[in-house]
């Protein structure tokens, strides 16, 4: 059967010097916070064209943890789209604000920037949230909008998170999303581009005060250096508390794991865009392949198609023994905890692309032969069912 991700192979590839340096942390005995975060976090900022960059312990912290140091809490609205996985929107709740649904665009399935202004003027008209800031989300690897929806959030004097769990390494006209957004967060969920092996996420910055707020909460709100200013404390500063905060380390072998893959990683995007060349070349006049913004680079998190009858087009892939996986089937809009939730407008764009979508194998290790069989697949469904 063909893996929908393959990270064993990613794993043979890295070989023994990853093992390696797993071991060398467990022989250390510097389970957290050891030498290895600070290494990753200095190439990962370089990396990623920012000036700070700082680890944590999963995908949704690293959303949770700048709204904590912006003051973001109840009665403010954070707009965000709601054709994503939970995290994105699960972060608002979780520090008393609202999360306010904007509708996509059909092509890329990211936020529309006009839905965007129309959905802050609903909340400045109904005037029972105060707007604060926008998450936009790099869906299945590739860049949002970023010009024009950093055009809204200057407008209207918002913050602006880019939401990189997927999509982490993209970039826009050669500038990656921290170009325009206040932070960028990503997630190193194993599944991801670049995944560790556990939980693990990030927070890149341009503000230096942000940043030091940032490493104080990811510890229990533990004292700073800009909160030593002028006093003494001879001590561990994690037991001189500042603020409220979390326990939002990552663990220093996930570090080290990831500085063996950031290594690579410039080398796997290179090899997820052949790969996604190759479906698109083998199925664009079958079924809707995802185009990528002009100027975009994407990382191919998931390569995302669109059909009519996507079940049974899933049927005959797994009687096939390819495995495909469908995203936000059911919208955050429309389930449970964010119903009560604002969708200025509604979101029909969403809803349409929530019962089409359908996501094949990808990931750097994909092999032609691989694609060619599960192209076929695909071609002949379709055809034989026209």
């Amino acid at each position: 059967m063909i893996p929908f991700i393959d990270l064993q192979a990613q794993r043979a590839r890295l070989g023994q010097p990853l093992e390696d340096a797993i071991l060398k942390v467990v022989r250390s005995g510097a389970y957290i916070m050891g030498p290895e975060i600070a290494e990753f976090e200095r190439q990962l900022a370089a990396f990623g064209q920012a000036p700070h960059a700082l680890s944590c312990g999963s995908g949704t912290e690293a959303l949770v943890l700048p709204l904590m140091a912006w003051g973001i809490g109840p009665g403010d609205a954070v707009f965000c789209p709601a054709f994503t996985f939970a995290a994105t929107a699960e972060a608002m709740p979780l520090v008393g604000a609202s999360p306010v649904f904007v509708d996509i665009e059909g092509a890329t399935y990211n936020m529309d920037p006009a839905a965007l202004e129309a959905a802050i003027e609903a909340v400045l008209a109904e005037g029972q949230l105060t707007p604060r800031a926008i998450i936009a989300v790099d869906l299945f690897g590739q860049p949002a909008d970023y010009p024009a929806i950093a055009a809204v959030a200057k407008k209207h004097g918002l913050k602006l998170i880019a939401d990189s769990a997927q999509g982490f390494g993209c970039t826009l006209g050669g500038q990656h999303p921290i170009h325009w957004a206040d932070v960028t967060t990503t997630s190193f969920f194993p599944a991801k581009p670049l995944g560790c092996y556990g939980d693990g996420g990030a927070v890149l910055g341009k503000d230096a005060r942000l940043h030091d707020l940032l490493v104080s909460l990811r510890v229990h709100g533990q004292a700073v250096a800009s909160d030593l200013e002028g006093r003494t404390f001879e001590h561990d500063p994690k037991y001189l508390n500042m603020r409220v905060g979390l326990n939002s380390r990552m663990d220093t072998i996930q570090a080290a794991v990831l500085l063996q893959k950031l290594a690579i990683f410039p080398e796997e995007i290179v090899a997820r865009n052949a790969a996604a060349a190759r479906y698109a070349e083998g199925l664009y006049d079958v079924v809707r392949v995802p185009p990528v913004i002009d100027g975009g680079v994407s990382v191919w998190a998931q390569y995302t198609i669109e059909t009519e009858d996507r079940d049974g087009l899933a049927a005959h892939l797994k009687a096939e023994g390819i495995p495909t996986a469908v995203y936000y089937p059911i919208p955050l809009h429309r389930q449970a905890p964010y119903a009560g939730y604002p969708a200025p407008g509604g979101l029909p764009v969403t809803d349409l692309a929530a019962g089409k979508v359908i996501s094949l194998p990808m990931h750097a290790y994909l092999e032609p032969p691989a694609q060619d069989r599960i192209v076929g697949a695909i071609r002949n469904y379709v055809k034989r069912n026209r």
